[in-house]
């Protein structure tokens, strides 16, 4: 009988990361949705899955040595799911190292300064009482812009970002790229980008995992209470 991973979720870029790697690895799980415009976030039971207070988080009953484990934070769950089951890491110790790289990157640069574009530039502006700033406007604009500039360098050669394979990297980076027009970036400037996320949005599995619970994102600018829960980092 298999013993199922259970995804603590919501559709966030961080949550589809996940959703996408489990589909594209072809592991079975099971979904538990983490209401962060409610604040479930912050419940006792998933603080002590993700300390942090942040979601994805996954239980696997069948972790190393075949004893259970839960782990947060994306990009470290990612490489555990591809070490887990060999897929989407490359081949060699070159192709790993390659792939760390441009997760890091992602985890380190174009997650926080895209999450601040979109923060800026449609959040902030709607919050009572608005907080229209252009400085901080302008400042993650064109940093969100400046790393995508990285990005479409870095693919003007290559099919993937770690080189001529589909890995964890593309999985981790291609949420947040996908969200370009919210970010306010020219994606006519940026080909070899654009034709990578072309690439990877034509994936079956990338698809499910991109439209798990789709249903439940909605509109965060006019969610007032929401604002309060994960701007003010108040707890319900």
């Amino acid at each position: 009988m298999i013993n199922p991973i259970q995804l603590y979720f919501w559709p966030t870029p961080n949550g589809w990361k996940i959703a996408i790697a489990l589909e594209e690895m072809g592991l079975t799980y099971n979904l538990n949705l983490v209401d962060i415009n409610k604040g479930d976030q912050f419940e006792p039971a998933f603080l002590a899955l993700s300390p942090n207070g942040k979601m994805p988080a996954i239980t696997d009953p069948t972790g190393p040595d075949g004893a259970p484990i839960s782990l947060f934070e994306s990009g470290a769950i990612l490489q555990y799911l591809a070490r887990k089951t060999g897929k989407f890491y490359g081949e060699t110790e070159r192709e790993r190292l390659e792939v760390d790289q441009w997760l890091m990157w992602q985890m380190g640069g174009l997650g926080p300064m895209a999450g601040q574009a979109h923060h800026f530039l449609k959040y902030a502006p709607s919050m009572e009482p608005p907080h229209d700033l252009p400085y901080a406007k302008d400042r993650y604009r064109r940093e969100t812009g400046r790393l995508y500039g990285v990005l479409n360098k870095r693919l003007a050669d290559r099919e993937f970002v770690a080189g001529d394979f589909f890995s964890i990297a593309d999985m981790a980076i291609w949420p947040w790229a996908s969200l370009w027009e919210g970010q306010e970036q020219d994606l006519a400037t940026l080909p070899h980008m654009a034709n990578w996320l072309e690439r990877c949005s034509a994936r079956k599995p990338l698809q499910r995992g991109r439209a798990l619970a789709a249903e439940k994102r909605g509109n965060l600018q006019t969610n007032k209470e929401a604002h309060r829960i994960l701007f003010e980092q108040k707890p319900r």
